[in-house]
């Protein structure tokens, strides 16, 4: 299924092909030419290649790898057994192997985090570990401890040739794809979703296929009818909140909170205000992680719906 997923049909498998800040490239350009992986604290913000990277290093250096998902498959004893089965025999390439830990802040802290810690330990002669995480300081002080941190900031000043080199690449994997589409389109999309480069290459492949990719893909939260939700939300209407959410899905979640957040004062009672605010907080956070967004702004408005007086 997954050769059929362009995040994964076109996943760069060596680091000079991986789009990143000149910086941040150089430092793992350095560990390929080394020659010597250590245990490595990925993080940063969604899409921006930490899992790419992972694997890339591991082909750069020919070393085996055991990918594991902490937010599927994240209890303690598929963890020990996991990586314990992948330590036990011997490398087909030589050396030492890689666990390759996915989401790493999706592990309890206070139980199967601490077990990891011991994980990392006992297995130390065989093994390198690296993480990857949203959210580091989900991730306990023991394990940053115990591994390099490298974070995936890109600056201000870094975005102007990170967003031509990924145009280029859309282009190409468009072009592969025998997909027409317009330039200015796919730039308003890079931008609209920067830089959360998987999340572009997933809206791009779901709008491709009817072969083209036009205007007709962007939809702006200006566009959408606030007022139509927000009547819904006062009448207590769910089914028809829920269809709003359905038929607006392909803007931006967070641009919808934020509508509703610069427009609360013509809508919401002002003693209701405080609590709107601290309930669109919420859930724009959880945003960012959550498997189901569509989901996450239905449950968002739903505690609306119940708690807050509209006008």
């Amino acid at each position: 299924m997954n050769e059929f997923l362009w995040v994964e049909k076109y996943r760069p498998q060596i680091i000079a092909d991986v789009i990143l800040p000149s910086h941040i490239k150089a430092t793992f350009e350095d560990i390929v030419n080394g020659g010597e992986l250590h245990n490595m604290l990925l993080t940063g913000t969604a899409g921006l290649g930490k899992t790419t990277v992972a694997k890339a290093l591991c082909n750069e250096l020919d070393l085996d790898y055991l990918l594991i998902n902490g937010s599927e498959e994240g209890n303690i004893d598929t963890l020990r057994n996991k990586i314990k089965q992948f330590a036990s025999t011997v490398s087909l390439q030589g050396g030492y192997k890689v666990v390759i830990l996915d989401e790493a802040d999706y592990l309890n802290p206070q139980s199967t985090q601490p077990a990891l810690r011991g994980f990392i330990e006992e297995f130390s002669g065989n093994c390198r570990f690296i993480l990857t995480c949203n959210f580091k300081n989900r991730i306990i002080e023991p394990l940053h401890s115990r591994c390099s941190v490298i974070e995936f900031n890109i600056a201000k000043k870094d975005m102007p040739p990170l967003l031509s080199d990924f145009m280029k690449r859309v282009e190409y994997i468009l072009k592969a794809e025998g997909i027409e589409y317009d330039p200015q389109v796919i730039a308003d999309l890079i931008m609209k979703h920067m830089p959360d480069w998987r999340r572009v290459l997933n809206e791009l492949q779901r709008y491709s296929t009817s072969g083209s990719i036009d205007t007709g893909i962007l939809v702006s939260v200006s566009e959408t009818s606030i007022n139509d939700l927000m009547l819904h939300i006062k009448h207590k209407d769910f089914k028809r909140m829920r269809q709003w959410v359905a038929d607006n899905m392909d803007t931006e979640p967070a641009s919808i909170f934020r509508k509703i957040y610069d427009n609360m004062y013509d809508y919401i009672d002002p003693k209701s205000i405080p609590q709107l605010v601290l309930i669109l907080a919420d859930y724009q956070y959880k945003n960012a992680f959550v498997a189901d967004h569509e989901l996450n702004l239905v449950a968002c408005l739903t505690e609306i719906m119940a708690g807050i007086e509209i006008k």
